[in-house]
């Protein structure tokens, strides 16, 4: 995955001035937040959780259609099997 180094912020740096944070989130839409030098939080704008969150909740309901579908598709077997 690549990073733009622009949206990085230390952890000590985002303890001590959140305000820092807010303003790279506004420049770039997101911050990503370091800890031990590695990415390990993301910080983004409230438009862009939303959107993560509709395709969180599509893929959800992707997989369930997915599963339904096998289990119709193999019903018989499963019957079989719960025997």
């Amino acid at each position: 995955m690549m990073i733009n180094t622009d949206t990085l912020v230390a952890m000590t740096d985002a303890n001590q001035n959140f305000s820092k944070v807010t303003h790279v989130v506004d420049e770039n839409g997101m911050a990503v937040i370091l800890k031990n030098n590695k990415p390990r939080y993301v910080v983004v704008d409230f438009d862009e959780y939303e959107i993560i969150n509709e395709i969180r909740a599509a893929r959800t309901l992707k997989v369930e259609q997915v599963a339904d579908q096998l289990i119709e598709e193999n019903m018989e077997a499963f019957m079989e099997l719960a025997k």
